[in-house]
């Protein structure tokens, strides 16, 4: 995850965060996990317990690393996101048709993010997380882009909460608000399912199309080249993690 001033780089068992404070300076902290998503093996709660895994790190990122700039925190991203609550509100009070309402709504959500992306040195970090991670994974310098960024869930994501969605509003009133909860972690844990069969099959024409979206949001709007002090932050999070993931191992 890329920070406003650093990058969180977290692995099955461990996670490390550094960022470059106002003054210059390289901090890192590196930490094990109290909640482990790995240890969820059940499909339907396994894409569920990633998502949890990485709130749930945040208010302890916070607390170890108080100088951590995290997304959410800045003003105009909590602006967006409580206008695009309203809009949404109203869009779904709508007589549109329930699935071009809930594509509709869908392509909103995403619309927080891709603000928060766009802000200060955030898509610079991004590029920096995905520089390093790639170039370790791949063992040869690597763009901005990477294949296994968060953003590749929004085709998944649209498709299968709109599908959802739909389904739920045709259950009686009654059992509708239960409807949609069920709907929420179905569509969560499909679309979890269906990025790992993305990563694991790149080359595939429904892969390559579900990819788009998100490809293009990081391309455009997600990420900016690094310079070499943003590059550093990245690779000192990185390094940080996988020693501590190592120790575990050698246990």
């Amino acid at each position: 995850m890329a920070l406003a001033n650093g990058v969180l780089v977290h692995g099955p068992r461990a996670w490390a965060c550094a960022v470059r404070t106002a003054d210059g300076e390289l901090k890192v902290v590196a930490k094990r996990k109290r909640f482990r998503a790995a240890d969820v093996r059940n499909p339907l709660f396994s894409g569920v317990a990633r998502i949890a895994e990485v709130f749930a790190l945040l208010p302890q990122v916070k607390r170890a690393l108080p100088e951590a700039e995290l997304p959410m925190e800045r003003p105009r991203v909590l602006a967006s996101m409580a206008g695009t609550a309203l809009v949404l509100r109203g869009l779904r009070a709508s007589p549109m048709r329930p699935l071009t309402r809930e594509l509709l709504t869908g392509l909103l959500s995403v619309a927080p993010a891709a603000l928060a992306l766009r802000d200060g040195d955030l898509a610079a970090y991004h590029g920096a997380e995905h520089v390093s991670i790639g170039s370790y994974e791949h063992g040869e310098s690597r763009p901005k882009e990477h294949e296994r960024c968060g953003s590749h869930l929004v085709g998944p994501m649209l498709l299968t909460t709109a599908a959802a969605n739909v389904v739920a509003e045709r259950a009686p009133a009654s059992l509708r608000p239960a409807a949609r909860l069920v709907s929420a972690v179905g569509a969560i844990a499909a679309s979890v399912e269906i990025f790992g069969w993305m990563t694991r099959n790149e080359e595939h024409p429904l892969s390559r199309a579900l990819a788009l979206p998100g490809h293009e949001l990081q391309h455009r709007f997600g990420t900016r080249e690094p310079s070499p002090a943003q590059l550093e932050v990245a690779e000192a999070a990185l390094r940080a993690c996988l020693q501590l993931e190592q120790a575990g191992l050698e246990k």
